[in-house]
């Protein structure tokens, strides 16, 4: 019979999914016939061979735990699969036919006369071993079977492996673990051979792909189940939320004109994957309080694998015997090499659904209708990205779409503003003054910079004093204050939608709860002494630390953050003296306007914006540089300090790391927004930097120094972004297309669900961090410096409309699933946000008063103007104070042939320069004006005024706007109400069910009701 016979085996290294020639088997299932007639009937002259009867029918004498028995069994280990008459079986082994023994790990589907269970290069794939001894045997036994059998190939087309499930196609994978066999690496193989053995002992299954199996012929996969029991322990150890009843408060009233929005939605199916439910958190001992209608899909794939990552954080490596007790967790497992990967499984192909019934293919859904970026009109499926990724990616992305939704509204104001400073040309009398050649052709500035920069007309100015009008008018004035409005309503908003998440998705009370649950493995694994918890009155396991240790590393932490502040301070230092330098080169070499000959853009290149646009792009250099050298150092110093909580450790590096990138990304707009022309001095008496060097500080244009943090704030801002975007979206799709070169030519049978995400990119644990802090920069950006840029809100938003996308296509296309974690806010980074909302009042009122020209045009306008007829004619002449040419030392004079051809030293007796100065000749001769002080004192009363006004209007709007909406709180208390009186009755019955029991019968033991198991829990702090 063995021509009729189907095997599937797994010996040593090679896996055998193998079917006759007979055709009978064609299009079964699993290679049984669907028909019992099909079945062949055994030849009365040869020597009796048991019926094969169709799966799940026959008899077993001995099975053990786990075996599913399909026809006569003499013995059976643990785990087998019997199809037929088998004398002995090792463990693990599934047979479907006449075998006198099979090793462990063999898996039977034909005849077999003898292959003995003592062969070393047979492994079961239930004893979690390597699958790496190259046995001597192994060839020995393919030819038996080959020779029992007489099939020779292995086909490896006859089933998909672009599945989620173990090989019995029931055990969902969990988890999967990859590693190289190293034939040099004993000790790698010895770790990897306790480990997995406290795996199985922890309760988790494991099922190994061998190498061979793989693409490369190099990768073993071990896959990784979690049955029910352990599901349940550690359920109840996390206190994750499950459900206990429906929820009977009515849905949202309808939005008026609800049909506007209809373009912008997405199906119920995808908007709400699941009913909404009340919850409680899970007690295993009160199993059948929860609305359990199966428990192979009743946690979801996020939780499971959330569960499977705890058991991996803290299972050890070490022998029981062993002293050195801190090998411990899949983490250090993968620093040092022993195993290359560890993720959870995507549920299909991203282009595709599964063709498996089982698989919920939600990747698949979460492509079509979200990470597409034709979807970008749509709203987000929030719920189904918290089913998929878990809470905390969740919240991220809640708060990204929320942001960007916000930026709208501020986008539309910035560009009415700036529209108003386009239309509003005719009206900039100082603009015409400056390009007028009877006025602004007839007025000499004084040089620039020493030596090599001579006089110059004020209308070689003329288009930069147009250009800075479109962002220094009025509009500008209620664009700072709308901001700073707009902010408050912004978080206050958020809070709001922070609460209602919190109820939907179960996380209200968690920090409470579960803060001492999310220890992290290395503070455990430092741990060596007991401490009274003062709030729950139970010993917890402490990190001992004396106080010098502690000191000692807080000061060697701090002092290197402020180590790397100075770093960055040196460097802008660096800019400035470059700006300084160049500005002088750039003088020299445009006197006579050679640009003027460049196509389109040549008569707008003037010296100053050649030095802002050059140094602007060096320091966007730098920034970016000392970014990555910074990350690792913020890492390093984070994890010297031990934070004892995961929520800890990235409160504690989000402050390192904002610290640094605040001082990177803003110093440069700092410099130019309240320094540069600040400290300049006058003719015959300039200021240098540092005082001894031959750099004299910049001066402002003179329309301002507004253009010019513009530009720096364009550059640095719209750079930052464009960086970002070709680092998140197309460094991942290189990586994956160039490592997935070989595989793509693979059909789906043969490249397995592991294996393609094996090939994608990892999404580290610090991966939502680097996208926070993205945002909370651009945030910044709007912000603080908005009173400069009036378009900045309009490019964020187009930015973020495609961030949106890129990071959803990113997450669902280019990386391997992450493990689903959960987050009830976003952390620090609220505090963050309001702190710069804050601040950005302030800065704005100082760029109104002391960057732009606002202040100064007011005050002339209401206090100097001729006639007092509030015009702003002889704005400019006004606001320039004039200077003796004589009076230049000959350190400050031109040199010869530095100055233009129209200048005649004979004729040309005085030069001007932007400031408020008595004349030559005057009593207070070079001295500040009145004129300055009244200016001086309006850009103070300004400030004040402002920024008064807007934290009086900032405090008033949060007071008005509660954090919690009044129908969450009602859910909350009706949830907790629900709970109390659930569990109130649920022990009434069971009290009066063991007491109708004991009175029917007194001898009777009580009521046993359905338990679980106990497991030990893997945390020591536990």
């Amino acid at each position: 019979m063995s021509d009729r016979s189907r095997l599937t085996g797994k010996i040593g290294d090679e896996t055998l999914i193998e079917m006759s020639q007979n055709s009978l088997c064609d299009g079964d299932n699993n290679g049984f016939p669907h028909d019992t007639d099909d079945y062949p009937q055994p030849d009365p002259s040869e020597s009796p061979t048991p019926y094969i009867n169709p799966p799940d029918h026959g008899s077993c004498e001995s099975l053990g735990p786990g075996v599913q028995g399909h026809g006569t069994c003499d013995s059976l280990g643990p785990g087998v699969q019997g199809h037929g008459t088998c004398d002995s079986l090792g463990p693990g082994v599934q047979g479907h036919s006449t075998c006198d023994s099979l090793g462990p790990g063999v898996q039977g589907h034909g005849s077999c006369d003898s292959l003995r269970s003592s062969l070393p290069s047979i492994h079961s794939h239930h004893s979690g071993s390597d699958h790496s001894d190259s046995s001597p045997e192994r060839g020995q036994i393919l030819r038996r079977l080959s020779t029992v059998t007489g099939l020779t190939g292995v086909d490896k087309h006859q089933q998909s492996k672009d599945s989620v499930f173990f090989r019995d196609g029931k055990r969902r994978i969990d988890f999967i673990l990859s590693y190289v066999d190293d034939r040099d690496g004993e000790r790698k193989q010895e770790r990897r051979k306790e480990y997995e053995a406290n795996l199985q002992k922890a309760g988790l299954e494991l099922e190994t792909e061998d190498q061979s199996e793989s693409d490369d012929g190099k990768t073993y996969y071990v896959k990784i189940h979690t049955p029910w029991d352990v599901l349940a322990t550690y359920a109840d150890v996390l206190k994750i939320k499950v459900p206990f009843k429906a929820n009977d408060i009515p849905a949202h009233k309808d939005i008026p004109m609800n049909w506007l929005f209809t373009p912008f939605r997405l199906p119920n199916h995808i908007m709400n994957p699941e009913p909404d439910y009340f919850t409680s958190p899970f007690n295993k001992e009160k199993i059948d309080f929860f609305l359990i209608d199966d428990k192979e899909t009743f946690f979801p794939p996020s939780v499971r694998n959330r569960i499977v990552y705890y058991i991996l954080a803290r299972c050890a490596y070490y022998k029981e015997d062993s002293d050195d007790k801190n090998k411990k967790g899949i983490k250090r497992l993968l620093n040092n090499g022993t195993y290359g990967a560890a993720f959870p499984l995507h549920d299909s192909r991203y282009w595709k659904a599964s063709r498996d019934p089982n698989s919920e293919s939600e990747r698949f859904s979460l492509y079509k209708h979200w990470a597409r970026f034709f979807s970008f009109f749509k709203e987000q499926p929030l719920n189904l990205i918290r089913k998929y990724y878990g809470e905390k990616i969740g919240i991220y992305f809640a708060w990204l779409g929320f942001y960007t939704e916000m930026l709208f509204f501020a986008a539309v104001v910035g560009l009415i503003c700036f529209l108003y400073g386009l239309f509003t040309f005719d009206d900039n009398v100082w603009s015409k003054e400056i390009c007028s050649e009877e006025i602004g052709g007839n007025i000499i500035m004084c040089p620039l910079c020493d030596k090599t920069c001579g006089y110059w007309k004020l209308n070689s100015t003329c288009n930069s004093s147009w250009q800075s009008h479109m962002f220094d008018n009025v509009g500008t004035v209620f664009f700072a204050i709308f901001m700073g409005i707009w902010v408050t309503l912004f978080l206050e908003f958020w809070k709001r939608r922070q609460a209602r998440l919190e109820y939907e998705w179960d996380l209200v009370d968690f920090e409470e709860e579960q803060q001492q649950l999310q220890l992290r493995p290395e503070y455990e694994i430092k741990c060596t002494s007991r401490r009274l918890n003062r709030v729950t009155q139970e010993e917890e396991w402490v990190l001992d630390r004396t106080a010098a240790d502690l000191v000692g590393k807080v000061l060697l932490c701090w002092a290197t953050v402020v180590l790397w502040i100075s770093l960055i301070i040196a460097c802008i230092i660096g800019v400035i003296a470059y700006r300084l330098a160049v500005y002088a080169a750039f003088a020299s070499i445009m006197k006579d306007s050679p640009t003027n000959n460049i196509h389109m853009v040549g008569s707008l290149i003037t010296p100053q914006l050649a030095t802002s646009v050059t140094a602007s792009c060096i320091n966007f250099v730098i920034i970016m540089i000392l970014n990555v050298m910074y990350e690792r150092v913020a890492i390093w110093i984070t994890d010297m300090e031990i934070p004892k909580t995961h929520l800890e450790y990235e409160n504690k590096l989000t402050v390192k790391m904002f610290l640094f990138q605040f001082v990177n990304y803003y110093s440069s707009c700092f410099y130019v927004a309240f320094f540069k022309g600040k400290f300049v001095g006058r003719p015959g008496d300039y200021i240098y930097m540092f005082g001894w060097s031959k750099l004299r500080n910049e001066e402002c244009d003179p329309g301002g120094c507004l253009i010019e943090l513009t530009t720096q704030l364009v550059i640095v801002m719209a750079g930052k972004q464009v960086w970002g975007n070709i680092q998140e979206a197309l460094v991942p799709w290189l990586l994956n297309w160039w490592g997935s070169r070989k595989a793509r030519s693979h059909p789906e049978s043969l490249y397995s669900r592991w294996e393609q995400d094996h090939d994608l990119q990892n999404f580290s644990h610090l991966g939502l961090f680097y996208e926070y802090l993205e945002m909370v920069i651009q945030f910044g950006f709007i912000t603080l410096f908005v009173a400069s840029f009036p378009l900045a809100p309009l490019l964020a938003l187009l930015n973020n409309i495609i961030e949106v996308r890129v990071d959803a296509w990113k997450f669902t296309t280019q990386f391997r699933r992450p493990v689903a974690a959960k987050a009830h806010s976003i952390g620090a980074w609220q505090e963050i946000l309001n702190g710069v909302a804050v601040f950005s009042v302030v800065t704005n009122a100082f760029i109104v008063a002391f960057t732009s020209d606002m202040i100064p045009r007011l005050v002339y306008m209401y206090a100097y103007s001729p006639d007092n007829d509030l015009s702003m004619k002889g704005y400019i002449n006004n606001s320039l104070s004039v200077f003796n040419i004589s009076g230049f030392s000959e350190d400050n004079r031109p040199d010869d042939g530095e100055s233009p051809e129209w200048f005649n030293s004979s004729v040309i007796t005085t030069c001007r320069y932007r400031d408020y100065r008595y004349p030559p000749g005057h009593e207070k001769q070079y001295t500040h004006t009145m004129q300055f002080w009244h200016i001086l004192a309006a850009k103070l009363a300004f400030i004040i005024i402002m920024e008064h006004v807007v934290f009086m209007v900032k405090f008033f709007v949060a007071w008005m706007i509660p954090d919690v909406p009044a129908e969450v709180k009602a859910r909350v208390k009706r949830e907790r109400y629900l709970i109390q009186e659930y569990l109130h009755n649920y022990e009434v019955e069971n009290l009066k069910i063991q007491l109708s029991h004991r009175n029917d019968d007194c001898s009777s033991n009580p009521v046993d009701y359905p338990d679980i198991p106990r497991r030990e829990v893997l945390s020591e702090c536990l």
